[in-house]
């Protein structure tokens, strides 16, 4: 049984009204919601990650929202679930919005919920069921092969920025990016767009 809800976006320039559906199980359709956590252990000297067979990207592990959660409570859960760890008191560090295109045409659509976490205790499962997980070196998490506007992301929740990023990144349908638009605290500091 399929309930449609409409969710109110309030920006300072605009309402935006999207209609979305809510699935019998809590799956959201039509604007996803993904929470995401970069975890250093305690000395910043690596960092876990999660290698997506579909790709061979690595990513920071986390996972979409369930209905009526919030974004600490998705990202706490979809972590467990996918590392075996349990974070604590992980901070936000980014919200971005995904965009994909085919010609001009917006096709998908999400906004992602990046959490930075130190603090955790638990044993690695074995085996993922997303894929690879690995203790990476630190400073060596941006030579990795991982989707083009996650370059951004990690440079800026690994530099220890305290501050939120907020941006826009807009890809086609197989991730090649189009453009992006980044700022922290209101401030733009990145701007890109291949179409220009």
């Amino acid at each position: 049984m399929n309930d449609l809800t409409t969710c109110i976006f309030i920006n300072i320039t605009a309402i935006t009204i999207l209609p979305m559906v809510i699935t019998g199980n809590g799956e959201v359709k039509g604007l996803q919601r993904v929470t995401n956590c970069i975890l250093t252990d305690k000395t910043g000297e690596k960092t876990l990650l999660l290698k997506k067979p579909s790709k061979g990207w690595w990513v920071a592990p986390g996972g979409k929202m369930e209905s009526g959660e919030s974004i600490r409570e998705s990202v706490e859960r979809e972590f467990f679930e996918e590392t075996g760890i349990r974070i604590y008191a992980p901070t936000l560090r980014g919200v971005f919005t995904i965009v994909i295109k085919e010609e001009e045409e917006t096709v998908k659509e999400w906004m992602m919920f990046t959490f930075q976490g130190k603090d955790y205790d638990g044993s690695l499962l074995d085996e993922s069921p997303e894929g690879t997980l690995a203790w990476q070196p630190t400073d060596i998490v941006q030579q990795l092969p991982m989707a083009p506007g996650d370059y951004h992301i990690f440079e800026h929740v690994l530099n220890n920025s305290n501050k939120v990023m907020y941006g826009t990144f807009t890809y086609t349908n197989d991730f090649a990016l189009l453009a992006y638009r980044l700022d922290v605290d209101g401030e733009p500091i990145k701007d890109y767009n291949k179409t220009k």
